[in-house]
């Protein structure tokens, strides 16, 4: 064993037993990696192996079963001493698997000061959760949220010596109402269990209690709202998962208890949706009028329908094939780089987002001081088939890209997708073309915009709604359809606020950025030829 000055553990490197052979096993903290190697020359098929300390789960002593003792070198030895490692194994697509492996010794003190030295390189690992609360929903999705919890997630929290206060949810709301009662400060973290619904039940809480313990006002659209720093785990186990698969880039229960074992820590944007200066609902991922609202209100009808209900409601709305009139005015996102045409996609370790952590550093340092009235508000009318806000690419198994490729998970926007008046066959080229690699805005109806904040207000609304937006160049259209014998009586849309309606068709968004903190990572790189910020690209369009 290697020591720096003082006494403090550099390099552990030993020779251990591994299987029938010894292997060459170093703890290298440094580096921060646990690495064995087999020292006999190198055969084809052989493969060298590591481990970063921070992948590390859990390490115990281990009671070798007889069968092991029996065979081999262990018949030479009194009572060899062991030890096991469990670890994050990566396989494809973005899946974490616990696994392990079980290094034995003849030397009782030298399997100890591995045991020992392992467990303290895990203690030092500050960002790991030892304490949280855990929702579950056991409506949701195809009520499967309780046992999935239990056989998949509970014993990857007690291996990795988590303690857990569980509430099982009985109503809607119930989560969101437990945490303004709770005592929040004794945990590192809330786990929700469930779909996208009871993550946003969860993300309302504990911004609602955030808020109401600064003494701010959510109903004043202005207000800058203080940083959520009690992170939130997502278990999937919903009818949809978007937060989760553009988070960590696949929807897996597994996958997401590791992801909150290590600790990861990604920040993510959210935005507020007001109506006359009363505060509405939060979202993270879509906010949809027209099309994706219209499915949403046709398929809370058929809810007996379980999953299917969505591709039912999907093809009737595509077939109605409604177009609404109105007006938005937004700020643009000038603070941000790169764009959403751009082909450069948020991906661990973001420069861009990284970039806007640092200016949000920057504007706290400053007191929060704001100047967004000064800056330039653009207004575009017209009749649209769909109004889509993301603050993520909005990517599921059905559309890998998501909505917009290119957005960001924590650079202070959100991306505004326009789809005009067009044909129905238009229209499904577009819808297609979130399922294939193609530019899905390559068309002359669609307009897609970076922005920080947007208004929308619709004609039905322009009489009692006047104090949605004070620019002062409203001029609006009726609601009607797409076909000459239009009787002109369709009522509004709704809003498809993270798959939850929402009826308003006069509201104020605003982006606030890096507001909460998920046990993420943000989806990490698997390919090549897969483009990414870094701060040589950044540069380039500089």
């Amino acid at each position: 064993m290697e020591q720096l000055p003082g006494g403090r553990r550099l390099r552990l490197v030993s020779s251990l037993g591994l299987g029938q052979r010894a292997w060459e096993v170093t703890l290298d903290e440094e580096r921060g990696r646990l690495a064995w190697r087999d020292p006999r020359p190198p055969r084809r098929g052989d493969e060298n192996c590591f481990v970063p300390t921070s992948e590390i789960i859990a390490v115990e002593e281990t009671e070798l079963n007889k069968k092991q003792r029996n065979s081999g070198k262990w018949q030479k030895m009194g009572k060899p001493h062991a030890f096991t490692v469990y670890y994050v194994k990566k396989a494809r697509n973005h899946r974490w698997r616990c696994s392990d492996v079980t290094f034995w010794c003849a030397d009782e003190h030298l399997c100890n000061q591995w045991i020992q030295a392992l467990k303290e390189l895990l203690e030092m690992q500050k960002s790991r959760p030892k304490q949280l609360l855990v929702y579950i929903n056991p409506y949701g999705g195809k009520r499967q949220g309780k046992r999935i919890y239990e056989q998949k997630v509970a014993p990857l929290f007690s291996l990795a010596s988590i303690s857990t206060d569980v509430v099982i949810t009985e109503h809607a709301n119930h989560a969101k109402d437990n945490l303004f009662e709770v005592n929040i400060n004794k945990y590192d973290g809330v786990v929700c269990v469930g779909g996208d619904g009871m993550f946003s039940e969860v993300m309302h809480g504990l911004i609602g209690r955030m808020q109401k313990d600064s003494g701010i006002d959510q109903n004043n659209p202005k207000a800058p709202l203080v940083q959520c720093n009690i992170r939130i785990g997502i278990i999937p186990a919903g009818s949809t998962d978007c937060v989760c698969y553009s988070t960590i880039g696949i929807s897996d229960p597994v996958t997401s208890a590791l992801h909150i074992i290590v600790g990861d820590c990604q920040p993510l944007d959210v935005s507020s949706v007001h109506h006359n200066n009363t505060f509405l609902k939060y979202f993270v991922s879509l906010l949809g009028y027209g099309f994706y609202g219209d499915i949403l209100k046709d398929s809370e009808k058929k809810r007996w329908m379980g999953p299917m209900r969505y591709d039912y409601s999907g093809v009737k709305t595509f077939l109605t094939h409604h177009y609404y009139e109105g007006t938005i005015s937004f700020q643009p996102a000038k603070h941000t780089l790169g764009s959403p045409r751009d082909k450069y996609t948020c991906r661990t370790g973001c420069y861009i987002c990284k970039k806007s952590e640092q200016q949000l550093a920057q504007q706290q340092k400053q007191c929060g001081l704001k100047h967004e009235e000064e800056e330039e508000w653009k207004v575009i009318k017209g009749k649209f088939l769909a109004i889509n806000a993301v603050n993520m690419s909005c990517a599921c198994p059905r559309s890998p890209k998501g909505l917009s490729p290119a957005a960001h998970l924590a650079d202070g926007s959100a991306d505004l997708i326009l789809v005009r008046k067009c044909s129905r066959f238009d229209f499904l080229r577009y819808l297609v073309r979130h399922t294939n690699q193609d530019d899905q805005f390559d068309f002359s109806f669609v307009d897609v915009h970076r922005v920080k904040s947007f208004q929308f207000t619709s004609k039905l609304s322009e009489d009692n709604e006047s104090n949605v937006t004070d620019m002062g160049k409203k001029r609006f259209g009726q609601f009607c359809r797409d076909h000459p014998a239009c009787c002109c009586n369709i009522a509004n849309s709704t809003w498809n606020c993270d798959g939850e309606t929402l009826e308003s068709s006069a509201i104020e968004v605003r982006v606030h950025r890096q507001l909460m903190k998920l046990f993420a990572r943000g989806i990490e790189e698997n390919c090549k030829d897969e483009a990414a910020y870094s701060q040589s690209n950044v540069e380039q369009l500089l």
